[in-house]
């Protein structure tokens, strides 16, 4: 179904019958869910997967959102390569799992920057010893498109618009339920972004690290981290917090 034809029933089944918004649902996405059912011969148990809909919005199952950042690094010449991201720039690779509140719930340090973010990831998973929070039965992480899309991790349509100010600069608007699926997503995930934010405009070491051990250098990030869920927790009116709490707001990355 082309947008035209589908924006037409959504303007008939308002105008006609007495189908609307409901609490978490627009009535577009309860069509776009009825359709998808209906076209991929999918149960509704299916679509409640596939969709993370069941009488709640994507969030309501959503436990946090991960992704993986960069800080910068001094590291020995025998092993500086190992270090250099994609901009050649020598960091080493954080994970980070955060709230919705912009805590971080998880923070993995050690990584050289040359890792990227999926190894980082699964080699937590696989580790017994890691204490990753693995989110319970029916709830996920919400990981960009760098990520497997598997259960306990939800992440976006691959090739289709995703980013916030992507969404917001297109003359047509959102076009689709991927489209508008994908948007839904960057919403939520964008928290992540937002602590990264605030994280390293509070603590410049993390742009520009000061010659420690690469151990110490692990170890500043952690702390750096935990000082960030103190403030966030005790300091209500924090200006950062006040300054990267709106929404799509644009957060330091080294990469």
């Amino acid at each position: 179904m082309y947008r035209p034809c589908f924006e037409m029933l959504i303007q008939v089944l308002r105008q006609q019958t007495s189908l609307q918004n409901s609490r978490y649902l627009t009535l577009e996405e309860q069509v776009m869910i009825f359709v998808y059912v209906i076209s991929q011969k999918a149960t509704n148990r299916m679509a409640m997967g596939d969709w993370q809909h069941s009488g709640s919005t994507i969030s309501i199952n959503c436990v946090g959102a991960i992704d993986g950042t960069h800080i910068a690094a001094h590291a020995p010449a025998d092993v500086a390569n190992n270090f250099r991201g994609r901009k050649s720039t020598v960091t080493s690779n954080m994970l980070a799992i955060c709230s919705f509140d912009m805590l971080f719930t998880y923070i993995v340090t050690g990584w050289e920057g040359a890792v990227d973010d999926s190894r980082v990831l699964t080699t937590q998973l696989e580790d017994p010893t890691s204490g990753f929070p693995h989110p319970p039965p029916g709830k996920y992480y919400l990981v960009d498109s760098g990520y497997s899309n598997k259960p306990g991790f939800l992440a976006p349509f691959r090739n289709i618009p995703y980013h916030l100010r992507d969404a917001r600069r297109r003359a047509g608007g959102i076009n689709g339920p991927t489209e508008l699926f994908n948007y839904r997503h960057a919403s939520l995930r964008n928290c992540i972004e937002k602590c990264f934010g605030v994280l390293k405009a509070r603590f410049p070491i993390l742009r520009y690290m000061t010659n420690f051990s690469l151990i110490r250098q692990w170890e500043i990030a952690i702390c750096c981290c935990v000082l960030h869920n103190f403030i966030r927790l005790h300091n209500c009116g924090d200006p950062l917090f006040d300054r990267y709490g709106v929404d799509g707001y644009a957060a330091f990355r080294l990469r």
